[in-house]
């Protein structure tokens, strides 16, 4: 079942205009998110950028914050789901072919809810294989990465060079050599002692999840960098992993075919029982959210 605009519909009758501009242009928005035991993790934040982004973009929303937060938990419910990833995605709507966005008088609103497949468990175990690849990532001043758009080109390149490498994620340099984020994901490294990882102004999304493990580290006592790093800083970490909201801590044990780790190390796992830990805390103080 799937909600498209106003109302909840089978999926063979949620179809949306081939004059979307969307489907055109790629000029929408969306959002990612997980639902543990029927709790859809850090709703509101998700939907505070969703709203952030449709500002950038001189998007309207037709709908406001609460009703967002309704529609997710009546599509959950219409699915029997718990356990899901859910993807809300609007679009500038359909209209007459061409870039002007005043074009299009309504918006295109859709949410997705799939139920969630656990990742293979050798992935936490033994760790993943990732490729810096040749492909970087948007100048910031051409497209805002704050933006969570529905433009996702630059990301599908860099992933067809990772899985021509055999890679499971591609990292992108920014446009001067600096780490910059995955396809579908921040990356994190550990040295001396440190956890390491882009910052904003290297032109990377400011992730949720990314964020909620920053302020777990600090918990912690460890010592967090937020900065500009050369790839060659990743081939030395003691520690490498990806993060996003699906996948929560990911490690990463090689690099571009290189052997970083045999096993993810202390850090690695420390962050993510203490992620998993803030999704119970979570779910304990939202149990009445249905």
């Amino acid at each position: 079942m799937i909600y498209l605009n106003e109302k909840i519909v089978p999926e063979s009758k949620a179809l949306v205009s081939v004059f979307d501009h969307g489907f055109l242009y790629g000029d929408g928005i969306y959002e990612t998110l997980r639902a543990y035991k029927g709790r859809v993790f850090k709703i509101d934040e998700h939907i505070e950028r969703l709203f952030r982004s449709a500002s950038m973009l001189d998007l309207t929303i037709p709908k406001t914050h609460e009703s967002i937060k309704k529609a997710v938990y009546d599509t959950l419910k219409a699915n029997g789901q718990n356990e899901a990833v859910i993807r809300i995605t609007i679009s500038r709507g359909a209209g007459p072919i061409g870039l002007d966005p005043g074009l299009c008088p309504r918006p295109t609103f859709v949410i997705i809810s799939n139920e969630f497949r656990e990742y293979p468990k050798t992935y936490y175990i033994k760790g993943v294989n990732i490729a810096i690849v040749n492909t970087r990532r948007n100048f910031k001043g051409a497209l805002n990465p704050q933006i969570k758009s529905l433009n996702f080109l630059n990301n599908i390149l860099a992933k067809i060079e990772a899985k021509k490498r055999g890679a499971y994620e591609a990292v992108m340099l920014d446009y001067r050599g600096y780490i910059a984020e995955g396809t579908v994901t921040n990356i994190f490294f550990v040295k001396e002692r440190t956890l390491c990882t882009p910052g904003l102004d290297v032109g990377i999304l400011d992730g949720i999840t990314r964020r909620i493990i920053l302020d777990a580290a600090i918990e912690l006592g460890i010592k967090v960098k937020e900065g500009h790093f050369r790839q060659n800083e990743l081939y030395r970490a003691s520690e490498v992993f990806i993060s996003n909201t699906t996948m929560e801590v990911m490690p990463v044990s090689v690099i571009d075919n290189m052997k970083i780790v045999k096993k993810p190390g202390r850090i690695t796992k420390a962050l993510h029982q203490a992620y998993k830990k803030k999704v119970a805390e979570y779910i304990r103080r939202h149990k009445n959210i249905k």
